[in-house]
């Protein structure tokens, strides 16, 4: 199991990604725009260093449902290597067969 701070942590950047997500991407598109005046561009991407870090997309860590493990992560399942073996085994995930030779 993860420390609890961690994953609140990572709940915390979800909820503030969502949070200015539209407010980012539309800063990002004047950002990039060659078609726009220098100066609109140099002040969209002011405005984007003043946003929270912690709102970026890319600041997010996937982690296990169930344990909060960050490494070994199945996006498909949203489970870590630990327990999608363990729900497996157990027969909690549909279409899932634990194999053995």
């Amino acid at each position: 199991m993860a420390k609890k701070s961690s994953i609140e942590k990572n709940n915390r950047r979800r909820k503030l990604s969502k949070k200015y997500s539209s407010r980012r991407a539309r800063l990002r598109a004047i950002a990039r725009d060659k078609n726009k005046p220098m100066e609109e561009r140099f002040a969209a991407t002011l405005k984007l260093a003043e946003m929270p870090r912690n709102s970026s997309a890319t600041r997010i860590r996937n982690r296990c449902e169930v344990s909060g493990r960050p490494r070994g992560f199945y996006r498909k399942h949203r489970l870590s290597r630990i327990a999608l073996r363990e729900l497996g085994s157990k027969g909690l995930i549909p279409g899932l067969v634990k194999s053995s030779w």
